[in-house]
């Protein structure tokens, strides 16, 4: 059975979490919960539900009201910043989710990695803030920081049995966002209610609006940087509307990996929580979803996989966000790290 702390539980992570929690009763328990505390009733249904030992809320009047609506016996109760950090190095767990929006995620984490306990980390504003911390503690408590974005999850599962020192770089795949085909001329009419239809997504608001204005893919990258130890100017984007292949790793050998799958968050998030296994999708992660799979559509999202290293005629466009740099077959280490074989951590 393995324990679980889930930081943010209301959120659309924390919820797609639980759901597995539900899906695999025998092999997951809930040790501990954490959210900001907007929404109180919930957090008291969640406690019914999994029964946590403690549950910590940022807002600590939201901790007054949620004692008023849970009889005793009722888990422990913790408030304010200092309560996320408790229950993140406190509550025994095997494993920390870490999909707290925000700055508000960064201490609680860092605690997390100092208690020696393995991040499965959805929260890439805490890699933005303090990804040399955050990396550096890691390695001195020989944790393992597992991705949860779907894109950093399949470069995670791209370089597993490689070489880093092999990597050539780190192709992460953008869906383009809702606007991907909206005239210019038309971007200042668009609403709020208009950046929240994510194409091919169902994710929290933030993330939703920060992908509308591809601010997202920017932080991916930086994300990259600090997940896998790579230079920035090894990771690059390509726009894939189809949200199939979630990101690919090319190596020196001119070789790409990719990781395809259906657009649904339960993929990343059950490779984390049991890693380095593997379980059967629930039957919630439909199979047959995940973007239309048209002749049309397959053709183009294979032109843009497929031409990596521009080795291929001139008929396959080029979709980079950057130009490919010069390849140098020569140099074993073209990832800014180390040659030595590396822990995806």
């Amino acid at each position: 059975m393995k324990r679980i702390t889930l930081l943010g539980a209301t959120g659309s992570i924390g919820l797609r979490t639980l759901e597995l929690v539900s899906s695999f009763p025998e092999e997951f328990a809930v040790a501990g919960l954490a959210a900001r505390g907007s929404n109180v009733e919930l957090i008291a249904d969640l406690c019914r539900k999994y029964s946590p030992r403690a549950v910590a809320l940022l807002d600590p009047a939201a901790v007054d009201r949620l004692a008023a609506t849970l009889p005793a016996p009722r888990p422990e109760l913790l408030a304010g910043p200092a309560g996320l950090v408790a229950v993140a190095r406190d509550a025994d767990a095997d494993i920390v989710v870490s999909a707290l929006v925000g700055a508000a995620g960064l201490l609680p984490t860092m605690a997390a990695i100092r208690a020696g306990r393995a991040v499965a980390l959805a929260n890439k504003e805490t890699l933005v803030m303090a990804g040399s911390l955050m990396t550096a503690a890691a390695r001195a408590r020989g944790v393992t920081l597992l991705p949860v974005d779907s894109e950093h999850s399949a470069v995670f599962q791209c370089l597993q049995g490689h070489n880093r020192g092999d990597v050539h770089r780190i192709l992460l795949t953008a869906s383009g966002g809702p606007f991907r085909e909206t005239p210019a001329a038309r971007l200042a009419h668009v609403t709020v209610e208009d950046a929240l239809r994510h194409p091919t997504w169902k994710m929290g608001a933030k993330i939703t609006i920060d992908s509308a204005t591809l601010m997202n893919k920017g932080l991916e990258i930086i994300e990259a940087r600090w997940l896998f130890d790579v230079a920035s100017d090894r990771v690059q984007v390509v726009v894939h509307p189809q949200s199939i292949v979630h990101s690919m790793v090319e190596y020196i050998d001119g070789s790409v990996i990719a990781q395809l799958g259906v657009a649904d968050m339960g993929v990343p998030i059950l490779y984390a929580l049991t890693y380095p296994e593997r379980r059967p999708a629930p039957a919630s992660t439909s199979r047959a979803s995940g973007g239309s799979r048209s002749s049309s559509r397959t053709r183009t999202s294979s032109r843009a996989s497929g031409s990596p290293g521009s080795r291929s005629s001139a008929a396959a466009p080029r979709r980079w966000c950057s130009t490919p740099p010069t390849r140098s077959r020569s140099r074993r280490s073209s990832t800014g790290g180390s040659a030595s074989p590396r822990s995806p951590s």
